[in-house]
């Protein structure tokens, strides 16, 4: 099972700053522990996160690990920023952990394209925070190619902050 989570909100509060540096505003820091808590409700034995090194996506990622308490890696990979659906699908073909259930924390407009190449479903949006998750029938992560997944859910913080209040 891959899940695929769009970093949360960032801050525009200093339009000099780089992309690449570009923070979580507050409702940033707000949503991404709201989805760790979901993770951890519905996915408990995610094993493995990858996530892009850009500050809000590390932000995004370290703080829905630590507010699920999971035990998983979290490791960076650079491809990941600014990366294209056949980049993440490459990242993901390198996965060598034994793991079952990853999940990649990245940037938009590669996290919408990467759900379509995987599962052929039609476009979904992905607002901050959002997380996918995609199912295969496959044996290894290597195997992984076009549309050889199944979208099962798609979550937004909107939609679930009732769950978590």
């Amino acid at each position: 099972m891959l899940l695929l989570m769009r970093h949360a909100k960032s801050s525009w509060a200093d339009p000099a700053q780089p992309d690449y540096a570009r923070p979580l505003n507050e409702r940033g820091r707000q949503a991404a522990p709201l989805m760790g808590r979901f993770l951890r409700r519905h996915y408990p034995h995610l094993e493995l996160i990858i996530s892009s090194p850009a500050e809000r996506a590390r932000q995004t990622a370290q703080l829905a690990h630590s507010a699920a308490q999971f035990n998983c890696a979290l490791t960076y990979d650079a491809r990941i920023y600014e990366a294209s659906a056949l980049c993440l699908l490459a990242v993901v073909n390198e996965i060598t952990e034994p793991a079952s259930i990853v999940l990649l924390v990245g940037h938009n407009p590669g996290m919408e394209e990467f759900v379509r190449l995987l599962t052929a479903a039609p476009p979904e949006r992905m607002p901050t925070a959002a997380v996918a998750c995609i199912k295969f029938e496959l044996a290894t992560w290597r195997a992984v190619t076009v549309q050889t997944g199944r979208l099962s859910q798609l979550s937004r913080p909107k939609e679930i902050m009732s769950q978590f209040a």
